[in-house]
């Protein structure tokens, strides 16, 4: 009884002291700007990483899980992908541009993967694969590497980043909708923070 007492008192949550909030998407030239950070170190896992949180779309714990067989058949890396998502047990289609398939092939290629493994293997003995909490440490080093503050940013920008711009250039929110697998569309609007920002953004066009 009192170890558990004990066990109970000492836990700290994750989260204390940090902000949890919405977290802020990447610019276009932020994420060409850690892209190529990333290939000047010749950091061939962080770029292939990287370059796949931006195109899929996909919750940490989703991306983190991915097996080389849910991108790749044999030794080539699939144009689109569809995996089951944890949290809601749906399905979420998405693509897999030129790019990352290239920074996916080289990483496999290093990393000697193939078949049922782990795409992103931990390097801790006691994790089959890579962490939400390991890939939240990663994404902070990637936002500070290009000197953002990394409070704003988190796991969740890399969902929000590509569904982002791609709304910015389309005004398309069911085809969001859909690449982030939500089934409500007003859910969409309130994670994407759209009504805000497009309040904020004719507020600072107009002068007064």
């Amino acid at each position: 009884m009192e170890a558990n007492l004990h066990q109970t008192a000492t836990h700290i949550p994750w989260n204390k002291g940090k902000l949890v909030g919405q977290k802020a998407p990447l610019r276009l030239k932020e994420i060409w700007a850690i892209r190529i950070r990333l290939q000047m170190e010749q950091r061939t896992r962080d770029l292939a990483l990287f370059n796949l949180a931006i195109d899929s779309k996909l919750r940490g714990c989703d991306l983190t899980g991915l097996k080389v067989s849910d991108i790749a058949q044999g030794n080539r890396i699939l144009p689109r992908a569809i995996v089951m998502q944890q949290k809601t047990k749906r399905p979420v289609q998405f693509e897999i541009t030129e790019q990352t398939r290239t920074s996916l092939a080289s990483w496999m290629e290093k990393a000697h993967l193939a078949g049922n493994q782990f795409l992103f293997p931990s390097r801790l003995t006691n994790s089959p694969h890579l962490s939400t909490r390991q890939y939240a440490r990663i994404v902070e080093s990637w936002v500070k590497s290009i000197g953002l503050d990394p409070a704003p940013y988190g796991t969740h920008t890399m969902k929000r980043t590509k569904a982002t711009l791609i709304y910015r250039k389309t005004n398309n929110l069911r085809a969001v909708q859909l690449l982030l697998g939500r089934t409500k569309l007003e859910s969409t609007v309130r994670y994407l923070g759209i009504e805000v920002d497009d309040a904020l953004e004719i507020a600072e066009q107009t002068e007064v």
